[in-house]
C-alpha cells in the first residue's frame, strides 16, 4: 500500500520559490512526498502551473481565476482558461469560488466568475478546487444548484456541521497548517465531522506553515506534520491511516497514481482485518460494495479468493496486531473451512482473533457452525441492523429470505452461550428501531454498537 503523501494544494510558482523551487521539490519528494498539485489562481500562475508540471513528472497543475481576480475575467480570459484546460497534466480547474472577506472583486463578478469555471469544469469533466472565504452559505448553494460531482474545498473554514453536509454530497475538504494551529477553532471539529473518506491534505504554500514553522514559509516537505496532527485528531487512527486513505482519496480526486492490487490482509488503527471472499448472502441497501472497492484506503475488490497459504504469507507475524478480524468485502463464513484452519494457526501463535458476519453461518453451512467456531474465535460481532424480519429484510435482502432474521437471532444467542464474546451491530438507517434493536440485543445476550450508515473501517 501507499507509504507516501500527496500535496494536494501548493503554490510553487509564487516569487517565495524563484531562489530555490527545484530544491523544494527535491526535500519533498525526500521528506515522501511522492505528487503535488500546483493550483493556479490567475491565467499566469495557470501557465506557470503546467510549464512547472511538464518539468518535473510529480508535479501537476490546476487552472483557474480566483475570486481576487474575477473582476478582470472575460470572455477571452476564461477561453483561455479552457484552453489551458487540456494540457495533459491539468487535474482540475480552480482555484475559484467566493471571498468576501476582502472583496478585492464586487460580488457579482465573484458569482459570475465562479459559475463560468464550473461549467468549464463539467465540459471537461474534470474537478473542482474551491476557495471559500466568509462565503459559506453562497458558495454551497452555488455548488449545490449547478456544481459539479467532484468538489474540494480547499482550506476548509467551516465548522462540524458545514463538513457534515460537505461529506454528505460526497465531496471532499482539504485542510493544512491550521490544524496544527493551537487557536483553529473549528477545525478540528470538521475533520472529525467529514471523516477520513472525505478528507485530502495540503500545504498551501509558501502560505500557513504548521507548526514548529509557523509564520515562516511554508513548503510541501512539511506535509508529514500536517498528517500526524491529523491522526492525533482522527484517533485512534493512525498516521499510516492518515497517509494511506488521503493518499487514496487524492489520486482517485484528481486521477493520478496507480490503483493498487486487491488486499488479502489489510491493517486499519492496530488492527489486521482478513478478506477472503467478496461474495455474500445479503444485498444490503447500505453496503459501501456498491459505491467503491475501498475500505481506508484499501483495495478490497478481489481478482480471486486467496487459499490458506496465500491467507497466511498476507498474515505475517500476527503478534503485531491487536487482533485478528475475519471481515472483508464479503461474509467470511461462506469459507468456513478456511476460517477454522487459519484461526486455528493465529490460535497457535497467541493472536486474538474476531469474527464480523452477518449470522447467517447455520443457513450457509447447513448445521449450527457456532460449536466449530469455539476455542478459535474470541469475539464475534453480527450485523443485526432491525428488531424485526420484516425490517430486517427490507434493508438487508437476504437470499434466505424470511429464514435469515430467524437464524440470524439463533446464531447470535448460541454465540452468547458458547462463551464467545458476542457483539450486534445497527445501522442509525431511516426506519430502524434502534431502541427496540438494544433490547432484542440483551435478550440475546450480546451487547448492541450503533454505526452510521457511512462510516466504514
Amino acid at each position: 500500500m501507499p507509504d507516501f503523501l500527496i500535496d494536494s494544494h501548493v503554490h510553487l510558482t509564487m516569487r517565495e520559490f524563484d531562489a530555490d523551487r527545484a530544491e523544494v521539490i527535491a526535500r519533498a519528494q525526500n521528506a515522501g512526498v511522492k505528487y503535488i498539485v500546483n493550483a493556479g489562481f490567475d491565467l499566469a500562475s495557470s501557465e506557470a502551473g503546467i510549464e512547472l508540471a511538464e518539468r518535473h513528472d510529480c508535479c501537476y497543475a490546476t487552472v483557474g481565476i480566483h475570486p481576487h481576480d474575477a473582476k478582470d475575467c472575460d470572455d477571452a480570459a476564461l477561453a483561455r482558461l479552457e484552453e489551458l484546460s487540456q494540457n495533459p497534466k491539468v487535474v482540475a480547474v480552480g482555484e475559484t469560488g467566493l471571498d468576501f472577506y476582502r472583496n478585492k472583486s464586487p460580488k457579482e463578478a465573484q458569482i459570475a466568475t465562479f459559475r463560468a469555471q464550473l461549467d468549464l469544469a463539467k465540459r471537461r469533466s474534470l474537478p473542482v478546487v474551491v476557495h471559500d472565504r466568509d462565503a459559506h452559505a453562497e458558495t454551497m448553494d452555488i455548488l449545490e444548484a449547478s456544481g459539479p460531482t467532484n468538489v474540494v474545498w480547499h482550506c476548509f473554514a467551516g465548522d462540524g456541521a458545514m463538513a457534515a453536509r460537505v461529506r454528505q454530497r460526497g465531496w471532499l475538504i482539504s485542510a493544512g497548517g491550521p490544524a496544527t494551529f493551537r487557536n483553529a477553532k473549528h477545525l478540528p471539529e470538521a475533520l472529525r465531522a467529514a471523516s477520513l473518506e472525505h478528507l485530502m491534505l495540503e500545504t498551501d504554500c509558501p502560505y500557513l506553515a504548521p507548526e514548529p514553522h509557523r509564520g515562516k514559509r511554508n513548503e510541501p516537505s512539511y506535509l508529514p506534520l500536517i498528517a500526524a496532527k491529523f491522526a492525533e485528531i482522527l484517533s485512534p487512527l493512525t498516521v499510516d491511516d492518515v497517509r494511506r486513505v488521503t493518499t487514496h482519496n487524492a489520486e482517485r480526486f484528481f486521477g493520478i497514481g496507480a490503483v493498487p492490487a486487491a488486499q488479502i490482509a489489510y491493517r486499519i488503527r492496530d488492527s489486521l482485518y482478513l478478506n477472503l471472499t467478496n461474495r455474500c448472502t445479503n444485498a444490503c441497501t447500505f453496503c459501501i460494495r456498491q459505491k467503491t472497492d475501498f475500505i481506508k484506503g484499501h483495495n478490497l475488490r478481489l481478482d480471486r479468493e486467496p487459499d490458506y497459504d496465500e491467507v497466511v504469507a498476507a498474515i505475517g507475524d500476527p503478534a503485531r496486531y491487536r487482533e485478528v478480524v475475519f471481515c472483508g468485502y464479503g461474509e467470511p463464513l461462506l469459507r468456513l473451512e478456511l476460517v477454522k484452519r487459519v484461526a486455528a494457526w493465529l490460535k497457535e501463535r497467541g493472536a486474538r482473533t474476531r469474527l464480523n458476519t452477518n449470522g447467517q453461518g447455520g443457513l450457509i453451512a447447513g448445521r449450527n457452525v457456532v460449536p466449530e467456531l469455539a476455542g478459535l474465535i474470541d469475539e464475534v460481532s453480527v450485523s443485526l441492523n432491525a428488531a424485526d424480519g420484516e425490517t430486517y429484510q427490507k434493508v438487508c435482502r437476504s437470499r434466505y429470505g424470511d429464514a435469515a432474521f430467524a437464524e440470524v437471532k439463533r446464531f447470535v444467542a448460541e454465540c452468547a452461550r458458547t462463551g464467545i464474546a458476542t457483539s450486534v451491530t445497527a445501522l442509525n438507517l431511516p426506519g430502524v428501531d434502534l431502541g427496540a434493536c438494544r433490547d432484542l440485543a440483551r435478550e440475546l445476550g450480546a451487547t448492541l454498537r450503533v454505526r452510521h450508515y457511512d462510516a466504514v473501517g
